[in-house]
């Protein structure tokens, strides 16, 4: 046998590597939860969206553009959109409108 002939795997072509973790499912797959809370915001209420799949200058501007259709503040921060009080079904309509199955989560 010749100098490096040997091979564990040979005629396996079929393992390939996975996809990469980079590649985002369709925005219609992705589980999506809007909510109200209070937690950890001194006694304000603040609408949460979490479990967006998205680059990140996707999802500041679906806040920004949230932002100017509310009217309120808001922020982004560990992948988790931030909006000042109850804007739920704003931000599902908007959602909705950007192509993802959102759902309202909680009371």
């Amino acid at each position: 046998m010749p100098k490096g002939g040997w091979r564990e795997f040979s005629g396996s072509e079929s393992l390939q590597r996975p996809e990469s973790p980079s590649a985002q499912p369709p925005k219609s797959l992705q589980r999506v939860r809007v909510q109200r809370t209070k937690a950890g915001k001194g006694g304000k209420l603040v609408t949460t969206i979490t479990g967006l799949v998205a680059p990140e200058a996707e999802a500041r501007q679906l806040l920004k553009r949230l932002k100017a259709g509310t009217g309120t503040g808001g922020t982004f921060k560990d992948g988790v959109i931030e909006l000042q009080g109850d804007h739920v079904a704003a931000a599902l309509a908007a959602l909705e409108h950007d192509g993802y199955r959102p759902n309202q989560s909680g009371g």
